[in-house]
């Protein structure tokens, strides 16, 4: 059974979890509280500072079985994250074993992210938001589930020189559209909080912020291409959720 865990108590009851479930959250831990290296999501960091990211695990990456683990903790999670916090979020940590550690590229890890996605939709006890095209090159398409709009984030062990999208696991980050909403209040607002992160970025990453960082919303920005971006300058064409999806309801 998947469950949803908050800071304190995995904090205070290690033994909970798996050695290697302590470890990638330790990891975490350090990455989003260090002073030295400041992590770019200021959100995020928020929210790991005022305990209201919640968090969860999943088995092998690869199997079909993560996947449901998925579903069931995200199906969870929407019920419930408007009671956490505005700097809500779910931080997923995949068991990503060593043989895949030591022989997958960005580009497997890519293929599984979307692979997972396009399960959690096929899988989705309820109908995509009339208001969200089901279109993913349409600028205000953006992931659906369980009737949440959702900003997904995917970190994986083969990014090097992204060290903002550099995990010794697959970690997902996946946080509801309410909370950037938030942060995008004001035109002003918003351009401070983006540079700010952009900012972090530069400093984080041995590579130039990516071009398809974008706002959501804007003439020109694709929200599927910021999922899950390469650890180089390239950007993907076509996304591989929108054919899965649409031989789903062509049925």
């Amino acid at each position: 059974m998947t469950t949803l865990y908050t800071k304190e108590t995995l904090e205070e009851n290690p033994t909970l979890l798996q050695a290697w479930e302590r470890e990638v959250f330790t990891r975490f831990s350090e990455k989003l509280s260090s002073k030295q290296a400041l992590f770019p999501c200021i959100p995020a960091t928020q929210g790991f500072a005022l305990n209201q990211l919640r968090y969860g695990f999943l088995r092998d990456i690869r199997t079909d079985e993560s996947a449901q683990d998925l579903k069931e903790l995200l199906t969870r999670y929407t019920k419930i994250s408007r009671s956490t916090g505005k700097y809500a979020s779910l931080i997923v940590f995949a068991e990503t074993p060593e043989d895949a550690v030591k022989t997958y590229k960005v580009e497997d890890y890519y293929t599984l992210f979307w692979k997972t996605l396009n399960t959690l939709a096929q899988e989705d006890e309820k109908e995509w938001p009339m208001h969200i095209p089901k279109d993913a090159n349409d600028p205000s398409w953006e992931f659906c589930f369980h009737g949440e709009r959702y900003f997904m984030y995917c970190a994986t062990p083969a990014h090097k020189r992204r060290q903002s999208r550099s995990f010794p696991c697959v970690m997902l980050a996946i946080t509801p559209r309410w909370v950037l909403e938030t942060f995008n209040a004001t035109k002003q607002k918003s351009q401070r909080v983006q540079e700010s992160i952009r900012k972090r970025l530069v400093a984080y990453d041995s590579i130039e912020p990516h071009q398809d960082l974008n706002v959501y919303g804007t003439e020109n920005n694709y929200e599927w291409k910021q999922y899950f971006l390469p650890d180089d300058e390239t950007s993907h064409a076509k996304c591989p959720f929108e054919h899965l999806w649409k031989e789903k309801h062509s049925k």
